[in-house]
């Protein structure tokens, strides 16, 4: 059957009877699996029957987040790792297959933007990166004959910013690469970005998929069949060994895995082999929280709403707030048409202070918390300057049109009123002569 939503949140990927009938999803910790003999390893290392070798590359309590997490998504496949930035990285260094380009924007987490501008082009991946509000001409004006994906987040860190994600994978498809989308902020709940044309999805699950700050994680989902070009992508149509049918016929992932041949290759050369494995125990961390994604991020798209409408009014604290919904938004047409149940729960302002009474603000928060965290139950104050995108340097934060006074803010499950009164008299200590 197919089912709505939040019955795939709570039921999805997992069938009692194939465990024991354990109503909740057990923890198998265990590094490896018995085998009944070699034919019964055989056809499961073939692909022709289901089971797991061994933990680096598949596990049953894992197993049932990834197809959990594929059903919310719509995809055809999903692959567990250790943290968003494995999921990340390990999915750009698969697309590219180890060489070629990735165009993305400026305007994007730190960490990301250090791997993009730093990282990637040592070991011979570069990336061409726009300003977010780019034209699509502009974008396409980017695009190289070795260019193999597209990449960006659907809502932006730390700013919140929107992209049109349709008009970018029309234009993603014209030139035969994929559309990725970091859809971390938004989650499942807010936007099915692959419904609206995205090819790969990726997440920090340590996010809000999570929402208890006590596991972390990383997901990558595979959308339907992209028409991956030979040409460009050799990785996927090359005959691996590793990929051999029963008869031990070299097979390419393409052949050997037509409904999700991104995922079976990740899993098979790139989580296999540099291990960044997700804990069976994170992972049921990350399902027990998957349980209330929508009842959670509901609540915090309604506390949010309510501390924009309060910051809005406080012309002489805050100079600026960047909100998709927010009514001077330039991405409110945006946040109207892919974000009918909100547009997330993360988002910046501008504090009129200098540095010393951005320490004082810090310092004098009571409920909020300070930490390089989002999509938390609790809510979350930063300097995203000084930390979340400490890695930029100065000409780079101007690049990325992150300003000195910039505080983003992660709203929780709290009272909305408590709060207000929170940032109410954090602000009055702050401006204490």
């Amino acid at each position: 059957m197919s089912y709505q939503f939040d019955t795939v949140k709570v039921s999805g990927g997992y069938h009692s009877r194939e465990h024991n009938n354990s109503v909740g999803i057990p923890v198998y910790a265990t590094a490896a699996f018995d085998f009944d003999g070699f034919d019964h390893f055989n056809s499961i290392r073939a692909g022709e029957q289901l089971g797991y070798l061994y933990s680096r590359v598949g596990n049953p309590t894992v197993a049932a987040l990834e197809a959990r997490v594929a059903q919310l998504d719509g995809g055809t496949a999903a692959l567990a790792f250790a943290s968003g930035m494995a999921a990340l990285s390990n999915t750009l260094l698969a697309v590219t297959g180890g060489k070629g380009r990735i165009l993305s924007t400026k305007q994007i987490y730190g960490g990301t933007f250090d791997l993009e501008n730093d990282v990637f082009p040592s070991i011979g991946i570069e990336f061409d990166l726009v300003d977010h509000d780019s034209s699509i001409e502009e974008w396409e004006a980017q695009i190289k004959e070795d260019t193999k994906a597209v990449f960006v987040e659907t809502i932006s860190n730390p700013s919140a910013r929107l992209l049109d994600i349709e008009a970018l994978a029309d234009l993603a498809h014209r030139h035969n690469i994929p559309l990725i989308v970091d859809n971390t902020f938004a989650t499942p709940y807010l936007f099915r970005q692959i419904e609206h044309g995205a090819d790969i999805v990726i997440y920090s699950a340590t996010k809000a998929l999570n929402g208890h700050g006590n596991a972390i994680g990383g997901i990558v989902v595979e959308g339907k069949p992209f028409k991956w070009a030979e040409a460009k992508f050799p990785q996927l149509y090359k005959k691996h060994w590793v990929a051999r049918d029963l008869d031990d016929n070299p097979r390419s992932f393409i052949e050997a895995f037509p409904q999700f041949p991104f995922t079976a290759f990740l899993r098979t050369k790139y989580l296999a082999y540099f291990g960044a494995s997700l804990s069976p125990y994170d992972a049921q961390l990350i399902l027990i929280g998957i349980e209330t994604l929508s009842e959670r991020v509901s609540k915090q798209v309604a506390n949010t709403r309510k501390v924009v409408e309060y910051l809005a009014g406080k012309s002489d604290i805050v100079s600026w707030i960047s909100y998709p919904e927010y009514e001077n938004s330039k991405y409110k047409t945006l946040a109207d048409q892919y974000f009918p149940n909100g547009a997330g729960t993360v988002f910046t302002f501008g504090f009129k202070g200098n540095d010393e009474q951005v320490n004082k603000l810090i310092d004098s928060i009571q409920l909020f918390r300070y930490q390089a965290n989002v999509g938390d139950a609790r809510s979350l104050l930063i300097n995203s300057p000084k930390t979340t995108h400490g890695e930029l340097t100065p000409d780079e934060l101007t690049a990325a049109q992150i300003k000195p006074e910039t505080i983003r803010l992660s709203i929780g499950l709290e009272d909305a009123g408590d709060l207000i009164a929170d940032l109410e008299q954090a602000f009055a200590k702050a401006f204490e002569n």
